[in-house]
């Protein structure tokens, strides 16, 4: 059994709804062209005229791989780019090609075993390799941490399990002699847009759950709430029934309306009945919540969320895009925790 990471950026948000996994290049069915590299990479050429020489290599590789490598039992992990988690799931089917369709038209069945995964659970060594340029990948060193993820009960004990184990005997050397396969690995490593993104995204989830205690995550969502215009003021961390930070536009607080805010200091996913006991703490007029979390939420959470007018949610995508954009506006101690810098990158994927 393999396991395989696979990026979709496109239709991303059908892929668990209705179970596959799949690749883009409009070359028509594939088992027409056959397990064959050199007949791939020429109907890549015919198809694909205006494509860089360097490319034809890579993508005959993935489509190589995704119709005729990937067997029925192998297991797939498929990031969603949208909410930052991650989804699990087992390859249940051979290749299909739906001309029917749009976008994506190769497919491969998939029966999705875990889904809405916060990224944050994962080591940042595992997380780099599953951030990888290519489209679709053999995951090859952390493949035993994600299937202790998988075999663990819950995500509590999955991280008490990687607290207590040497990251270095997790990970597994895998050197390819194969000439095409090295190529692939070397583009594998170049420094993409998305790449370089997603490893700052990452960093700073890690370095807010791993770095601050609860508190000082309360004081830093607070800081953050200040440098995007709010007045702020944390509540008593002994008694604060709930409620971690009142936030109002107006400086004294006395117009409507007034947020109260809930910080949970976790990767963790948070689920309908835990937004509904914020939603509890509100009066029935002029007072919003905002829940905070370094994870992401369940479906039935996010469907709250869009029932009540008077609730958001701010999971670890949106605290990472909200730092980045405010971050010159954070007081210096946290700049001083997440060390940051513009730079310019080739936007490039593979």
């Amino acid at each position: 059994m393999n396991m395989w990471g696979i990026h979709n950026n496109e239709i991303n948000d059908q892929l668990v709804e209705g179970g596959f996994v799949s690749v883009g290049w409009e070359l028509g069915d594939l088992t027409r062209i056959g397990n064959n590299r050199e007949r791939m990479k020429a109907a890549l050429r015919e198809n694909l005229p205006d494509a860089k020489e360097g490319a034809i290599p890579i993508w005959s590789g993935i489509l190589l791989r995704f119709a005729f490598e990937m067997n029925i039992g192998d297991l797939v992990i498929s990031p969603n780019k949208s909410d930052g988690t991650l989804n699990f799931g087992e390859i249940i089917g051979n290749y299909e090609f739906h001309p029917e369709v749009r976008r994506h038209r190769h497919r491969r069945p998939v029966q999705w075993i875990r889904t809405d995964v916060p990224r944050g659970l994962f080591p940042k060594t595992a997380l780099y390799e599953i951030g990888s340029a290519l489209t679709l990948f053999r995951v090859k060193r952390h493949t035993s941490i994600f299937m202790k993820f998988l075999e663990s009960n819950s995500e509590e004990d999955f991280l008490e399990w990687l607290a207590n184990d040497d990251l270095e005997t997790l990970t597994v050397e895998t050197p390819s002699e194969d000439i095409e396969i090295v190529v692939e690995e070397e583009a594998d490593a170049l420094p993409t847009a998305e790449r370089i993104r997603e490893n700052t995204n990452d960093f700073i989830i890690r370095t807010l759950l791993e770095e601050l205690e609860h508190e000082e995550f309360e004081h830093f969502t607070a800081d953050l709430l200040r440098a995007m215009g709010y007045q702020a003021r944390v509540t008593s961390y002994s008694s604060d029934g709930g409620v971690d930070i009142l936030a109002h536009r107006d400086p004294l607080g006395l117009e409507p309306p007034l947020i109260k805010v809930q910080c949970k200091h976790t990767t963790a996913s948070k689920g309908r009945p835990e937004v509904q006991g914020l939603l509890g703490a509100l009066a029935p007029k002029d007072e919003h919540g905002l829940f905070v979390t370094l994870g992401a939420y369940s479906r039935d959470a996010a469907a709250l969320e869009r029932e009540r007018q008077n609730i958001r949610l701010l999971g670890g995508k949106e605290i990472t895009e909200l730092t980045l954009q405010y971050y010159d506006q954070l007081p210096i101690r946290w700049r001083d925790k997440l060390p940051l810098r513009k730079v310019y990158v080739v936007d490039q994927e593979i």
